[in-house]
């Protein structure tokens, strides 16, 4: 199978809530400062709109093996921008490069497990440790964006690991 987009998620700003689960959308507008129609109150209030973590990028592949493991994860529910399908997470690591359309990508960073999970309705106050151990090694990435444009739903993606 060719890596491709599997899913583009968003979440719009709603009083006191933060930014998951997000929800479906078919095309996605990406620019320097993120995704637009997205809000995710850590990213833009904690880190202060840091643009290298301006897009969260998890795998399909992740999402099967946690519901395997008895999680009901949705793509969105962690919080990924752009759910992506047909690579293995080993593959994305910080410098790797994403090419979707006109969109480039740069992984900076992992993104590290918090207690915000607990609002997801499987998880909750009681499941919120258990499932933050589970999820080491395995939310997703944060990317840069160096290319921006609008991205859709099933784009191939172009992979590449820049040595620098």
């Amino acid at each position: 199978m060719q890596a491709r987009v599997y899913q583009l998620n968003v979440k719009k700003e709603t009083l006191e809530e933060r930014g998951i689960p997000k929800g479906a959308i078919e095309t996605l507008k990406i620019t320097k400062e993120g995704c637009e129609g997205d809000y995710n109150r850590y990213r833009t209030e904690k880190k202060q709109s840091d643009p290298h973590k301006a897009v969260m990028i998890l795998t399909k592949e992740i999402i099967e093996e946690l519901n395997k493991e008895g999680w009901p994860i949705e793509p969105g529910d962690l919080g990924e921008n752009i759910t992506l399908e047909g690579i293995p997470y080993e593959d994305l690591q910080p410098k790797t490069q994403i090419k979707i359309d006109k969109v480039l990508l740069e992984i900076t960073q992992a993104c590290t497990p918090c207690t915000n999970l607990r609002v997801l309705a499987y998880v909750g106050l009681s499941k919120t440790p258990l499932f933050i151990k589970t999820m080491l090694g395995r939310r997703g990435w944060y990317a840069k964006v160096l290319q921006e444009g609008t991205i859709k739903k099933r784009e191939k993606i172009e992979v590449q690991m820049v040595v620098k």
